[in-house]
This record gives C-alpha cells, sequence and structure tokens, in this order.
C-alpha cells in the first residue's frame, strides 16, 4: 500500500486553515481525520493486485538491433474496477539507453471480470538472454488518494540473436558459387575436384581433360568438366579467449567473428558441405553437429547467441585435442582467433603441426582499422609517435602470418567490414584450388 501525491497535497492544504483558524491539536485531527477516513475508503474500494490473473505470450527470440514485443494480458477477478499503474521489469540492457522508463510503464483500467492486454516493446542492446524481471503494479481507489501495491513474477525469455549483417554479401558469393560448381561456363580443375560431365573439345581446352575413351565411341573429342567436390565437413572455431572480448569500433571481436562465421556457413550449406560449430577457451562453450543444410544456420545463430567472452588465456592445446576429436580428417578448420604475438607463438603455433597434417585451416582474424588509421597520422610529435606505434603493429600481424604461412595457413587479417566477404572469397579459393 502508499499514499499518493494527491493524499500529500489535501494534507498540506488543510494544514492552511488548521493553523489560521484553529491551530492545536483539534484542528489537525479533524483535517488528518477525515483524510485518513478518506484514504481508507480509497484503499478499500481500491481493487485487490494479489487475486490478479497475468499471464505472458509475444516474442520469444530477435535479432540485436530489432524489436521484440512480448504481451502482458492482465485480467481482473475481483468486482471491483482496476485503475492501475503497471511496470513491466526487465534487464536494463532490454531497450536503449535513456528509453526504459516508457517502454516499461503503463497505464491501464479493467473492469471487473475482463482482461486488457498491454504490449512491452523491448529493443535488446546485446546478445543473449533476457530474463523478465517481475511486474508490478499500483492499483488506485476512485479518489487516488490510496493505492495497492504488489508484484507478480511471470517468467519469459527474449532471446537476442546475432545480427548477421554479412547476409547482404551471401548472393554475390553465390554467384561465384555457381560459377566453380559448373553450372555456368567457367569450370575448374584440380585434385579435390568430382567428375561432373562431358563436353565437346574446343580450343583451348587443356588437353589432360580429354576422355580418350568417350571419344573413341563418339565422331568428336570430348573433355571432362570438372566441379569442386561437395560433402566436405567445415569446422567453424570461435575463440572464445580473453582476446576476444577486446573491443573494435563499438564491438567485441567475438561479434565480428561470429558475423564472418554465419556468412560462411550459409555459403557452405548452399555448396553442399557439412558445416559444424565449436565455441572454446578452457572448456567448450557451444557445439553445434550434425545439422542438416536446411536447419545448420538457425542451429548456429541460437547456438551463439549466448556466447560471449571469458576473460581467461585460451587452452590451445585443449582446442587441438577437441578440434581432432571433432573434426574427421580431411576436413576444413575455420579458426576465428587472434594474430597477436603472444596468444599465437606461445599458444598456437606450437600445436599447429598436429591441425595441418591430415587437415587444411584456415585462420581468420579481425583487424583493428583505427591502427590504419594511426600509420597515416602526421602533423605533430605525438601524432607522428602514433604513426610508429601503428606501424609496428601492422608489422607484428604480418610476422605472424607469414609464420603461419610457413606451416601451409591460409591466413585472414581483415576488418569487422571486411573479414566476412574475406573469408568467403579464401573459402571459394580453396575450394577452386581443389584444396577441400
Amino acid at each position: 500500500m502508499a499514499l499518493t501525491g494527491r493524499a500529500a497535497l489535501l494534507a498540506a492544504l488543510g494544514s492552511i486553515p488548521v493553523g489560521v483558524l484553529e491551530p492545536g491539536w483539534t484542528g489537525i485531527l479533524a483535517v488528518n481525520g477525515s483524510l485518513a477516513l478518506a484514504c481508507a475508503c480509497d484503499y478499500a474500494l481500491a481493487a485487490p493486485v494479489r487475486r490478479l490473473a497475468l499471464t505472458r505470450s509475444g516474442d520469444t527470440s530477435a535479432r540485436l538491433g530489432e524489436t521484440a514485443d512480448v504481451t502482458l494480458t492482465v485480467t481482473n477477478p475481483s468486482s471491483r474496477p482496476l485503475r492501475a499503474g503497471l511496470r513491466d521489469a526487465w534487464p536494463p540492457s532490454s531497450w536503449q539507453p535513456g528509453t526504459e522508463t516508457d517502454a516499461s510503464r503503463h497505464r491501464l483500467t479493467v473492469p471487473p471480470g475482463e482482461r486488457r492486454r498491454v504490449t512491452t516493446r523491448l529493443r535488446p542492446t546485446r546478445r543473449g538472454d533476457r530474463q523478465a524481471d517481475r511486474v508490478t503494479i499500483r492499483s488506485h481507489g476512485p479518489l487516488g488518494l490510496f493505492s495497492r501495491q504488489g508484484t507478480h513474477r511471470l517468467p519469459w525469455t527474449v532471446r537476442v540473436l546475432p545480427p548477421f549483417t554479412s547476409r547482404k554479401h551471401l548472393p554475390s558469393k553465390l554467384a561465384r558459387l555457381r560459377e566453380l560448381d559448373g553450372r555456368t561456363s567457367v569450370l575448374t580443375r584440380g585434385e579435390g575436384t568430382e567428375f561432373d560431365s562431358l563436353r565437346e573439345y574446343v580450343p583451348g581446352d587443356d588437353t589432360r581433360s580429354i576422355d580418350w575413351r568417350a571419344t573413341a565411341r563418339q565422331t568428336t573429342v570430348a573433355v571432362r568438366t570438372w566441379r569442386p567436390e561437395r560433402d566436405r565437413h567445415i569446422l567453424l572455431v570461435l575463440d572464445t579467449g580473453r582476446t576476444s572480448a577486446g573491443r573494435v569500433g563499438d564491438a567485441p571481436r567475438l561479434d565480428a567473428s561470429m558475423d564472418a562465421a554465419l556468412l560462411l556457413a550459409a555459403l557452405a550449406a548452399r555448396a553442399g558441405d557439412r558445416v559444424d560449430l565449436l565455441a572454446y577457451d578452457r572448456r567448450v562453450r557451444a557445439l553445434v553437429q550434425g545439422r542438416s543444410a536446411r536447419d545448420v544456420l538457425p542451429s548456429l545463430v541460437d547456438a551463439m547467441a549466448t556466447v560471449e567472452p571469458e576473460l581467461v588465456e585460451t587452452d590451445a592445446r585443449g582446442l587441438t585435442g577437441t578440434v581432432l576429436r571433432t573434426a574427421p580428417r580431411r576436413s576444413l578448420i575455420v579458426l576465428l582467433t587472434t594474430l597477436d604475438a603472444a596468444p599465437v607463438e606461445q599458444g598456437l603455433l606450437p600445436v599447429l603441426p598436429q591441425l595441418t597434417k591430415r587437415r587444411t585451416v584456415l585462420v581468420a582474424s579481425v583487424a583493428d582499422p583505427h591502427i590504419a588509421r594511426m600509420v597515416r597520422a602526421r602533423g605533430s610529435v605525438e601524432a607522428v609517435y602514433e604513426a610508429a606505434a601503428g606501424a609496428q603493429a601492422q608489422s607484428e600481424r604480418r610476422h605472424i602470418a607469414e609464420q603461419l604461412r610457413r606451416h601451409g595457413v591460409t591466413v585472414v587479417d581483415a576488418t569487422p567490414e571486411d573479414l566476412a566477404p574475406a573469408l568467403a572469397d579464401a573459402y571459394l579459393g580453396l575450394k577452386a584450388a581443389g584444396r577441400l
């Protein structure tokens, strides 16, 4: 129960005539007694809060940056009308900063025996599960002097999924894939390609592709055409250790890695390859295996939604052992990690030969565009020092990338905006070269 501002205002106004006409206990009792009686009647006429029946419905998931509507149905089983203010509490990250008060508070009136609905619109600012906290209702009487207040707990979860902003690059990558797949006039040849069909020889064709047996059975020279192999296994490995928590722009490196992994997964699924996901730092944070081409992308998005960077050093040996148990031979291992010197030289390089022995490894890393801006800085002593620091950082990354390439690793190092298409191009390049 609680007094309203109207009751406090009436008490203040009542003190004026008491002080002028009848100062003393008699005047105070006359005014406050009447006000207390009015408050008691108002409280008795207010609809009880505990007896209200509340249910939830609405969205259970939304992409980061989009809205989710959660509807609250309030049923009033009492014989008194409900005049109430309602607060639907959610974590602060469920709304844009500064909009929580307007979005979570509602006014409603429910006649006896009826129900009303109010909708809370969420606009989350972080990935993960957003849990509803509690619903607080303050029921007012007809005079608006006194109110009943109570809380109800109605569990509801809205899962905030990765935004997959790199989806816009998918049509162009699929067009390139169709060329590699033999659906246009461009055909490829490589040690890892599959026989597709026979066609008539045209000047310029590789003579090694001539099928002499087929040529002997017909009057024209026949050549074999090839297409990239299908049903290859791809394991996407997200490094969720401390380096993935570093912010590049407005988001952690892990978010850019997830976006690139989703584009590659969508492209590989269209190419007929099998895609799995492993998120690891010192233990498995997420594992998706054995999904069909239709289900792989929703499964990856759902698994990634709750993965957060962990402020621990990644266990490279544990990661390698998990990868070897998860990925069969001749798999493509796509490791989304950092190219910082210490984690790579002390963690990844010693165990890299185990990964590259029977598998193809591709390392993708998020580069900070601020480093490139530092390198171009001039005009002052501080700017020159910044340029020197930026150049040194770039040189160290190039050195680490070169060390990885000496082990037969394909390296992609790009800014968050360019990482997803660059990783997709690297995958298509491996496919065109017959390395998958």
